[in-house]
């Protein structure tokens, strides 16, 4: 499997990715389940046709691509294919010693977005720390990790030891990167609403901002025409943690979230974000993963699993 990603990753970026929107209307038209479940969201959202074909499209370019982004050579510069927006907030916070978590939902090429992230800030701030699962199939584990041994790129396990690293490295002053629309286990997350029906939503974020006082930025990367990339980045301004012990009594509930430790207020915390969320996708609903499964039931946790933040309160 390997060696068929490097391969693929030596054909133009993209000539795959143009390839890939012919295979995202392909499997929409032969597979009803993914369909079905494309549909659901789509229409919660009230995305018109346009957007539907878009996302269909992207969505194939987004599968293609993996072998360039797993792939490529330790040489190709990532930073020469891409613009930013935004991205100072990063700077500033990392500068200043502050924790910061990037929150990137399934919108564009989200496993472009620690790589070029790494690739800007790594040098001057240390490693950016990314929580991963290891594949079940073992045929698959030289490629993830292929994947992932990036400079300035650490990986960790989605585990407590994992959770421990991402706490070391905020408070450090470091960075870290969070899928927030994944669906996490049970005992992981609360009810959150999300494009208007309740979606379990991660704690984790929030709760690592909360101890932290990290600066929570909302992130995406917009695949561009001819193998381009933009990376899009803001503050999560509702929700920042700059003055925990001196709360300020005048400030909206949303404003105030992170101003004590008393008060601090995680099913608002998870409102907060998705409705960040929320809003990305349906601005930029061509780029979206329509198809992702948000309103699945958690899976439960094995018996000798605990939640990872209980250790640390």
């Amino acid at each position: 499997m390997l060696i068929l990603f490097k391969l693929l990753a030596k054909i133009p970026l993209g000539l795959m990715q143009a390839l890939g929107m012919v295979l995202g209307l392909a499997v929409w038209l032969l597979s009803p389940s993914y369909r079905q479940e494309f549909g659901r969201n789509a229409d919660r959202a009230k995305i018109d046709f346009v957007a539907r074909m878009g996302a269909l499209m992207n969505t194939g370019a987004m599968v293609a691509e993996l072998p360039w982004v797993w792939c490529r050579p330790q040489a190709d510069d990532i930073l020469k294919r891409v613009v930013w927006s935004g991205e100072s907030c990063i700077e500033e916070a990392l500068e200043q010693g502050q924790g910061v978590i990037i929150l990137s939902p399934h919108l564009g090429c989200w496993e472009i977005g620690a790589q070029i992230l790494a690739a800007r800030f790594g040098e001057r701030f240390g490693d950016l720390v990314a929580m991963y699962r290891p594949p079940r199939k073992k045929l698959l584990i030289p490629l993830f990790e292929h994947a992932r041994n990036r400079p300035h790129l650490k990986t960790v396990p989605t585990s407590a030891t994992g959770i421990r690293e991402i706490l070391r490295t905020l408070k450090k002053g470091g960075m870290t990167a969070l899928l927030p629309d994944q669906v996490p286990p049970l005992g992981q997350g609360v009810w959150a609403r999300f494009l208007g029906q309740e979606a379990y939503t991660m704690t984790l974020a929030m709760k690592l901002a909360h101890q932290t006082q990290s600066l929570v930025v909302m992130g995406w990367c917009e695949r561009l025409p001819r193998g381009q990339f933009k990376g899009h980045f803001a503050r999560l301004e509702s929700f920042q943690a700059t003055d925990a012990q001196t709360p300020d009594v005048q400030a909206s509930p949303e404003t105030a979230l992170m101003s004590s430790k008393d008060r601090f207020d995680i099913q608002l915390a998870c409102q907060t974000m998705n409705d960040a969320i929320e809003q990305m996708v349906k601005k930029h609903a061509s780029q979206y993963l329509w198809g992702y499964a948000r309103f699945k039931k958690p899976r439960e946790l094995k018996a000798d699993t605990h939640e990872p933040m209980k250790e640390h309160p």
